[in-house]
């Protein structure tokens, strides 16, 4: 009996081309985030960041532990994107989190920081950090969007 309550959701024609930009997306996020933990963010850019905010530059060691387990962390998330072929609703709301989160990194991140990843590293120092942000943003939006559109995750439709 419980089966006849249970409704099926069939695809649209957004279905598979949001989960291929999902796809797309973390993939390209999983690699920003790989480049800004690992290459990007390292002690002399904190030792840098720290000086300019008028904080004590020995703190330095403790925040690369701090950012670098954070920065892991939404290597693991932005990974788990690259299961929305699946088309599984954890999925969906997994890419969701991850994204909401990483797109508000932009306002998280003390200025400090971009600031001393210019001066050390060039605009490349921020670049890997604007892509995945940014993009983290407007995927966001698009998976949000498709959310209230077709009330369901991956832009499907109920029987």
């Amino acid at each position: 009996m419980s089966h006849l309550l249970v409704r099926k959701l069939r695809p649209t024609a957004w279905t598979r081309p949001l989960q291929i930009a999902a796809v797309v997306c973390s993939l390209v996020f999983t690699v920003g985030t790989i480049l800004q933990n690992f290459l990007i963010i390292d002690l002399d850019m904190l030792r840098l960041a720290l000086q300019s905010a008028g904080a004590s530059a020995s703190d330095a060691p403790g925040f690369l532990i701090g950012l670098r387990t954070v920065g892991c962390l939404y290597i693991v998330g932005n990974a788990v994107g690259l299961l929305a072929l699946r088309g599984r609703t954890w999925t969906f709301w997994v890419v969701v989190a991850v994204n909401v989160t990483q797109a508000a990194g932009v306002f998280a991140i003390p200025p400090a920081v971009f600031d001393a990843s210019i001066t050390l590293y060039g605009p490349a120092g921020i670049l890997p950090s604007v892509i995945t942000d940014g993009g983290a943003a407007l995927l966001t939006l698009a998976l949000l969007g498709s959310l209230v559109a077709f009330r369901t995750p991956w832009a499907q439709r109920r029987d």
